[in-house]
């Protein structure tokens, strides 16, 4: 269950990213975030994200054209 959703249907890369970064630092850590985008590009741009920022990529999933992902935000970030 997420803690704050993000829907970013619409946007291209990078802004999903831009704005899910934003959305993070408004969470404490442990608390999980859910971006829905439309952007094929976000699936590859969530992964690296999470690989550089520390935060953990709980779940992805495509369906209809839209992409949902589930991110737990690190601990001290």
């Amino acid at each position: 269950m997420a803690d704050a959703t993000l829907d970013a249907r619409g946007l291209r890369c990078p802004l999903p990213v831009l704005r899910a970064r934003k959305a993070m630092q408004q969470l404490a850590p442990g608390q999980v975030l859910m971006l829905i985008a439309t952007d094929p590009g976000t699936r590859a741009d969530v992964e690296a994200f999470c690989a550089a920022t520390g935060h953990e990529l709980l779940d992805s999933q495509a369906a209809d054209g839209e992409f949902t992902y589930q991110i737990r935000k690190a601990s001290g970030r």
